[in-house]
């Protein structure tokens, strides 16, 4: 039986995110027993404090939603977050250099992927499917494998659609069994959740994780 809570990287990622918000969702992770809270970056040194010596795995966000920043823009935050306690990185990968036929965006995860290894923390690569083709997805899988990222993950919930089972296996079947899958956006019911984990998810991101354990529990 899939243990859900183990998936669950509980999200609050919404532009009028407040403290007791972060408050919230660490309580709710400790209670629930989910797997990572994932948090904004303004909000990492208070989740830190707040998790303290739970075995509960601080996620937060870099280039965040659209991934068009500067590299050196994003190398930098990821320093800084990785200085205020976060244990992983959610990058928007450069869907604008990728969409114009550069070779950036690998440059681009490769540097990402030193400086998270450097200092032993996981990278996860947000890929936006909702603007990619299936093909486009596959070479963004290839692209994510060969600059040494830890995860890639769907969305950043800010686009049209979310995770897609399809789209789990399609990037299962493209990516090496070392690299793992995050499937976020829209899900919001345990149905949704089990399908993407069955589809070849390792981590879900989502903001009703409260929602879909309890569901699991009745």
């Amino acid at each position: 039986m899939i243990k859900i809570e183990k998936y669950i990287e509980q999200t609050v990622l919404k532009a009028q995110t407040v403290d007791a918000d972060i408050e919230n969702l660490i309580k709710e992770a400790k209670e629930y027993g989910f797997v990572g809270v994932c948090v904004p970056p303004f909000w990492v040194k208070k989740a830190k404090r707040e998790i303290g010596e739970a075995d509960i795995q601080l996620v937060s966000v870099v280039g965040f939603p659209l991934g068009y920043n500067l590299t050196e823009t994003k190398v930098f935050e990821t320093e800084q977050l990785i200085k205020l306690g976060a244990d992983e990185i959610d990058v928007v990968w450069s869907i604008t250099a990728f969409k114009a036929g550069m070779n950036w965006p690998k440059l681009e995860l490769a540097r990402l992927s030193q400086v998270c290894h450097d200092h032993e923390r996981i990278l996860k690569v947000i890929l936006e499917t909702a603007y990619l083709s299936d093909g486009e997805i596959i070479q963004a899988c290839e692209i994510c494998a060969d600059a040494g990222v830890d995860y890639v993950k769907t969305s950043t919930g800010f686009a049209p659609e979310g995770a897609k089972e399809s789209h789990i296996k399609l990037m299962r079947a493209h990516l090496p069994s070392n690299v793992g899958i995050k499937a976020s956006g829209g899900i919001k019911t345990l149905e949704q959740a089990l399908g993407l984990v069955r589809a070849g998810a390792d981590r879900i991101g989502t903001s009703s994780g409260v929602q879909i354990v309890r569901s699991a529990k009745e």
